[in-house]
């Protein structure tokens, strides 16, 4: 048995979901004639308040599409330090939408209100335009640290006053409403844009959605085919989506029930030197000097357990769908044995 806890998109479609993937009815995208994929995209509008949405395959796609949409050539991003559509997403920013991007220094991905001020170019011809905020809702290299409601909304005053637009990437954004109670309707109606990914946390195979008014939503629609982006049958994929939403979001609770006791567990193992306080799915340690994470990780798979890095001596777990408690105890186990 191989437990692979390098990321939640590793999961496989339960058999309920893949009878209604076999059981979708399908048209071509391209030319807006696939009916679960039109009904994925109302659904996931109206989860959140907005006007419309479309249908993506990854969140990279949707936070680029996103940015192309909400700022011109010479304007700014402003995002944390350690944001995805930063750090993971190969410079797309630069290369999509000839934007540079100013990054805050965030606590674990959390930025406040008085520093997005502080990072707003005044009008100056040697400074780019500011003219988009992004927010990452869980902070994936904050190790899945939520993001306050009170703080969202009043960034989204800052650039609503301010003349910016402002972004979710919320990759994790079902975790964060999991874990703090709030609604995806309290969410949405802090964003101009927001991306929901559909393979992480909801255990979908494949996809991410992005919503907002129907103007921005056409033009993204415009953005996707340039980029390759336009899919033909695709409701067979939109009814997995579909299926996670209906069916998928409370049962998150038990990834955070286990990455807790991950965490509990981690403490008390002498090559960890410090566990980042778990919020959600995600647990990020950090080992003993004397231990590589590169040694760490190879000693793992050795035992079964696939695993990854976030930088020197950090390691990363991400519980998931496909994560039992089977497989926490036998982890549990390696840990306690692990000769490292």
């Amino acid at each position: 048995m191989i437990i692979d806890l390098r990321s939640d998109t590793l999961t496989k479609p339960t058999p309920q979901m893949l009878e209604a993937m076999m059981s979708a009815q399908v048209g071509d995208d391209v030319y807006g004639e696939d009916p679960t994929v039109k009904a994925l995209e109302a659904k996931a509008a109206a989860l959140f308040d907005k006007e419309a949405a479309l249908f993506c395959t990854s969140g990279t796609m949707t936070n680029q599409i996103a940015i192309k949409c909400f700022t011109n050539p010479l304007e700014e991003v402003i995002c944390d330090e350690g944001a995805h559509v930063y750090y993971y997403e190969g410079g797309g920013i630069a290369f999509n939408s000839a934007a540079s991007t100013r990054t805050i220094q965030g606590e674990r991905g959390i930025f406040t209100a008085k520093q997005v001020l502080a990072n707003i170019n005044k009008t100056d011809i040697h400074q780019p335009k500011s003219s988009l905020v992004v927010i990452e809702n869980t902070a994936n290299r904050g190790g899945g640290k939520c993001w306050e409601l009170s703080e969202m909304q009043t960034i989204a005053e800052v650039c609503k006053e301010k003349g910016l637009h402002l972004h979710l990437d919320g990759a994790r954004v079902f975790n964060a409403i999991v874990a703090k109670g709030y609604s995806a309707k309290d969410i949405g109606s802090c964003f101009d844009g927001i991306s929901i990914c559909l393979s992480k946390g909801l255990g979908a195979p494949v996809g991410s959605v992005l919503l907002g008014t129907q103007s921005f939503i056409e033009k993204a629609r415009r953005i996707r085919k340039v980029m390759g982006g336009g899919w033909r049958q695709a409701g067979y994929l939109a009814a997995a989506g579909i299926y996670a939403l209906d069916n998928h979001i409370e049962r998150i609770a038990e990834d955070h029930r286990r990455a807790k006791e991950l965490e509990k567990y981690l403490t008390g193992c002498d090559f960890v030197q410090s566990v980042m306080p778990v919020e959600t799915n995600i647990v990020i340690f950090e080992l003993k000097h004397e231990i590589s994470e590169t040694t760490f990780i190879e000693k793992m798979k050795e035992n079964g357990i696939l695993c990854a890095s976030t930088g020197k001596q950090h390691i990363r777990f991400v519980t998931h769908l496909d994560f039992t408690e089977a497989m926490l105890q036998k982890l549990e186990y390696t840990l306690n044995f692990l000769d490292v």
